[in-house]
């Protein structure tokens, strides 16, 4: 099974093969948001692929037309919903709009990273 990395948390799982990035990230507790549920219907888990990227599941238009909505997007630019890992390890950045994003969806850890 396929290991993804996700950076700079460096929490690492072992996912099946057609699991996507953002199903890997909510299994391993790394913060990649997901505001319209992981339907491609917005940009909040857009992540940076930093190695494998070539062994993902192609880009389709609909991602693309949402990519061009997220901030700093580049040539490894993904979204977590839509990419699906083959049989390659993977190392994932999380954006910082995606950290943002997971934070407000979360507002009692944004509240526990205020308190400590």
């Amino acid at each position: 099974m396929p290991k993804i990395t996700f950076t700079p948390d460096g929490n690492t799982i072992e996912v099946p093969a057609g699991t996507s990035i953002l199903k890997a990230a909510q299994k391993a507790g790394a913060q990649v948001g997901f505001a319209c549920g992981g339907v491609c219907a917005c940009s909040t888990c857009h992540v940076y692929v930093k190695e494998g990227g070539d062994s993902l599941s192609e880009q389709e238009e609909k991602e693309e037309d949402i990519l061009d909505k997220a901030f700093d997007v580049r040539a490894s630019s993904r979204l977590g919903c839509q990419a699906k890992v083959s049989d390659k390890d993977i190392v994932v950045e999380i954006t910082r709009e995606s950290r943002q994003a997971w934070m407000d969806e979360h507002p009692e850890e944004r509240a526990k990273k205020k308190v400590g």
